[in-house]
């Protein structure tokens, strides 16, 4: 059974009524701020990376451990989250994570910093998002008091990420360019605090705890996942978008410097780019993201990244990569975004935690594995024919699955 209790009543307008809840108000404000250091932080590494190395294959490393942990602990995470208080098991998570920038960007500032620590510095990034993620996404509901307005929580929450995806790319590549990467790490941990902050003050509704073992627990939201077929294939489109789409931010510091002779500001705009096209998308759902014509968006979505990766490998000029990489952010976002407000609406209320980890495992895993394969397709063939060879292969794969789909 899913949530499917009808909006309250509110003064907000009903694309962001979740905001009539005061502490989704709060949460809402915290995570804002720590998404906006997530992603100057992450810009600020790709670029430390590739500057100090000019390494293609150390992106594609780099972005394959932040990544990974999300593929081969996440499901096991959510399992083990779902028998625990998600948020006092946050507010821990949030501590670590400002002591990584912290670590992070001392060490950057006193030129400690090589290949194997940057890479290093990753997967503890990446382990610690495994935890991070799910925990954020599963906590939402508690923060809304009406499950009616959860959809809607869930696609605020995505804008503010992709308006912070849109904001933070280009000030990172002007911090970066105006006092070093090193700032954009210190950056980062204060902004970690407006979360930890919003946590210790929010008070959310407690969600029931699985009972039995973290081993039994996954095995009934694995059985939940694998029996529900609507489930089966909103997975599959993820894996598919995701391994081959969202393997663009691997090599957008290939793009900005190699292609485009640009500094960390190019970097910067290109990352902006692909994230005004997904405040877009969002923009979309919240407006006309109703759960019946859901699964619309996602096969749009999909479909705008394959058309949008063959822009991207065509583009000569800059200008027309900016506009190839929003219509790619604008892809990914709708078809991942739509997948997800779908499966937390179906999914029953105790199940949600494990329902989040395997989506989350699944969008960030193979992006994963997508921005390894891709490093290694460039070190050789070079950034555009990759993103070429990428777009291809979606093309053919949604192909594929509109072929089966008329088949039943």
């Amino acid at each position: 059974m899913s949530d499917s209790s009808p909006p309250h009543r509110t003064r907000w307008p009903a694309a962001v009524r979740a905001l009539s809840h005061r502490n989704f108000q709060i949460y809402f404000v915290g995570q804002g701020v720590s998404t906006l250091g997530k992603w100057v932080q992450q810009v600020a590494l790709a670029w430390l990376a590739y500057h100090l190395t000019g390494s293609a294959v150390l992106l594609g490393l780099i972005t394959f451990l932040s990544l990974a942990p999300q593929l081969l602990i996440g499901p096991l995470a959510g399992a083990w989250i779902d028998r625990h208080d998600k948020r006092r098991l946050l507010i821990v998570v949030q501590l670590i994570l400002i002591v990584q920038s912290l670590v992070l960007g001392l060490a950057t500032w006193l030129g400690w910093v090589g290949g194997p620590f940057i890479a290093g510095m990753a997967l503890l990034l990446g382990l610690l998002n495994a935890l991070e993620t799910p925990l954020r996404q599963a906590l939402i509901g508690s923060f809304v008091d009406n499950p009616g307005d959860l959809p809607n929580a869930l696609v605020l929450n995505a804008m503010l990420i992709n308006a912070a995806r849109f904001v933070g790319p280009p000030l990172a590549g002007a911090l970066i360019a105006f006092a070093g990467e090193a700032a954009c790490f210190l950056l980062t941990a204060v902004a970690f605090l407006a979360l930890l902050g919003g946590l210790l003050k929010v008070r959310g509704t407690a969600s029931p705890k699985a009972g039995g073992s973290t081993v039994q627990v996954f095995r009934e939201g694995l059985d939940y996942m694998w029996q529900t077929r609507n489930v089966r294939q909103l997975l599959v489109n993820v894996i598919m978008v995701n391994l081959l789409a969202s393997c663009y931010a691997a090599l957008l510091p290939i793009l900005a410097r190699a292609v485009f002779a640009g500094d960390a500001r190019v970097l910067g705009w290109l990352w902006g780019a692909a994230g005004a096209g997904a405040f877009v998308a969002t923009l979309v759902l919240a407006v006309g993201g109703a759960l019946p014509r859901l699964r619309q968006f996602t096969d749009a979505g999909a479909l705008s990244c394959a058309v949008a990766l063959t822009g991207l490998w065509l583009a000569g000029e800059l200008p027309l990569a900016l506009l190839a990489l929003a219509v790619l952010g604008f892809g990914i976002t709708l078809s991942n975004v739509s997948t997800n407000m779908q499966l937390q609406s179906g999914a029953p209320s105790h199940l949600r935690g494990r329902v989040i980890a395997f989506y989350i495992a699944m969008r960030f895993g193979f992006e994963a594995l997508g921005g390894m394969a891709a490093g290694l397709i460039a070190a050789r063939w070079g950034a555009p024919a990759t993103l070429g060879i990428a777009g291809a292969v979606l093309m053919l794969g949604l192909l594929g699955q509109y072929i089966r789909y008329c088949r039943h």
